[in-house]
């Protein structure tokens, strides 16, 4: 996994429009999920999004501060076991 959106995300969709290869996706129809996450198989590690967050929501892995650490597993489970693990 290369880079993760913490739960410091304010929805704002910013870092989806800047991703070259469109490995942020979005889901808002389930209350379980209600974010952005990026998918580790398709993220090239260019940073754009980090430099585009206003929030500063979104860490490299290596980088995400200790209160956040478990955003890097949410993020992991959403693609392997939650909506995300059916993603195009």
């Amino acid at each position: 996994m290369a880079y993760v959106i913490t739960r410091l995300c304010q929805r704002v969709g910013a870092c989806v429009d800047v991703c070259p290869s469109d490995s942020i996706h979005f889901v808002d129809d389930n209350p379980e999920w209600p974010t952005y996450y990026i998918d580790p198989d398709t993220c090239i590690e260019c940073g754009a999004c980090e430099a585009e967050c206003p929030q500063e929501a979104i860490f490299h892995e290596d980088e995400v501060p200790e209160e956040y650490k478990d955003d890097i597993q949410k993020n992991i489970d959403y693609y392997q076991s939650g909506p995300g693990k059916d993603q195009v």
